[in-house]
């Protein structure tokens, strides 16, 4: 296991997203580009001085701000105060060292006017981009509300008012009746409590916003439990504001704090370099052992009846069902209700199949299910749908593992649990396994995990 770390830290620290990411780099590269253009315009050759200054900038504007979320006049004074402060700076450091002197006064008034303006056009063209994106079916995520107070409220009336939110609100869940609360009309009320997992599974819910105040601590523990065998992201909203001392993960809801408490940590900037490595070393992976590829399927073929790949429908992402790819080890081919594990001296594995089961060439077919986008090359093995409906109901947090797409290979893999699961201790083992690689991924760890796999197909003594 991974040593303890600064959980609070880490996890009042917003994750970044695809948005922040490019707002991080576009004010200064815009401020830097208009310097650039603007020597050219001029016909003035690019000193030193000014690529001090271009250097410069870059350092005091990144990392930019995400403003694609806003709108009005406000975005435009921000942006003109953010680059006041920066042109002051810069001015100081000009007069300091004489750098001033050596610029083009005419070309410095042109940029400080014109580097904000265009600064601001560009958030106005982002925030568009999200408008339009958000308003899209695909980006739509429906979300139900726990508790039925003002705070919930609150929420409800943001998620109205700001579609760029990409939230579709279909109902608030609450223990007590009607007739109690104050909930708008256009606003549905359901409860009890206890039939929202069923709910969730039933409506393809993506996010759960607890609204239940901090006296019903009890409350909160016991939902978090009902909920740990979903696959909805879950929130909490504090009934009080500035809030440091709670272990989660802020962000803002149309100027409300939520603590993120269920989350994947492939959002953003994350997503997009575990996707990126997954295609390049997949591709890479695949070219290089082709000619093992080839070498396993005429095994396959030729020691048994049969074809030469299985497809198994198995768990993935978010709890929906997908097709990985195997090379058939067995003679019969479980796909059903009910699956059987494989066990020791199992007659159901061809003698063939027990040497590409034993070395994992058997699982190599998945890295095409890596370029399709179904698994990644590192993450929770993916389970038999019906060992899923199994151990769901009795292994605790069980479903938390397909938060991320399923892997090849495993931090759980790793660490000795490959094989059968013969017993619910076992599972629960490679699930806590699982977790612990979701709270600590990190391209390092992805890369540790793959070379460790490596060594252990040809050493590892534990499957069959």
């Amino acid at each position: 296991m991974f040593e303890d770390r600064d959980v609070r830290k880490q996890f009042l620290s917003a994750p970044p997203t695809i948005a922040s990411a490019i707002a991080a780099v576009m004010e200064p590269l815009i401020a830097v580009l208009c310097l650039a253009a603007l020597h050219r315009i001029c016909a003035v050759s690019v000193s030193g001085v000014a690529m001090a200054m271009m250097l410069l900038t870059l350092v005091l504007l990144f990392p930019g701000v995400n403003r694609f979320n806003r709108r009005g006049v406000g975005v435009l004074i921000d942006i003109s105060l953010n680059w006041a402060r920066c042109v002051a700076i810069l001015g100081v450091v000009g007069y300091v060292t004489g750098g001033l002197d050596m610029m083009d006064r005419r070309l410095l008034l042109y940029w400080v006017l014109a580097t904000p303006i265009l600064q601001a056009s560009a958030v106005w063209v982002g925030h568009q981009i999200v408008v339009w994106h958000s308003a899209s079916p695909q980006a739509r995520r429906p979300v139900v509300i726990v508790g039925a107070g003002p705070i919930a409220l609150r929420l409800a009336r943001a998620m109205r008012e700001r579609p760029d939110l990409s939230y579709d609100l279909l109902c608030i869940f609450d223990d007590r009746t009607p007739e109690r609360l104050n909930v708008p009309e256009d606003v549905e009320l359901r409860g009890p409590l206890k039939e929202l997992p069923d709910y969730i599974d039933r409506h393809g819910i993506k996010d759960v916003f607890v609204t239940l105040p901090l006296t019903s601590q009890p409350r909160i523990l016991n939902l978090m439990q009902m909920l740990q065998n979903t696959t909805a992201s879950l929130y909490y909203v504090p009934d009080v504001f500035g809030v440091t001392v709670i272990q989660g993960r802020l962000e803002d809801m149309g100027g409300l704090p939520v603590v993120g408490l269920h989350l994947t940590p492939f959002s953003g900037i994350n997503g997009l370099l575990k996707r990126a490595s997954d295609l390049v070393l997949a591709s890479l992976i695949l070219v290089l052992i082709s000619p093992v590829l080839l070498a396993v399927a005429l095994g396959v073929k030729f020691s048994s009846p049969g074809p030469i790949l299985f497809k198994q429908r198995r768990t993935g992402l978010d709890g929906e069902v997908i097709e990985v790819y195997k090379f058939r080890s067995m003679l019969s081919m479980d796909n059903g209700a009910v699956v059987k594990q494989a066990t020791r001296d199992d007659p159901r594995i061809t003698k063939f199949g027990a040497f590409i089961r034993k070395t994992s060439l058997d699982e190599l077919p998945q890295f095409v299910n890596v370029l399709q986008g179904r698994m990644s090359i590192v993450g929770p093995r993916p389970h038999a749908v019906a060992h899923n409906e199994q151990y769901r109901k009795i292994v605790r947090a069980y479903m938390a593992r397909h938060k991320v797409k399923p892997g090849i290979t495993g931090w759980a893999q790793v660490n000795g649990l490959r094989g059968e699961t013969d017993t619910v201790d076992k599972m629960a083992r490679r699930v806590e396994f699982d977790l612990e690689y979701l709270r600590n991924w990190s391209l390092g760890l992805d890369l540790l995990i793959i070379a460790r796999t490596a060594r252990m197909m040809f050493f590892d003594r534990s499957a069959y």
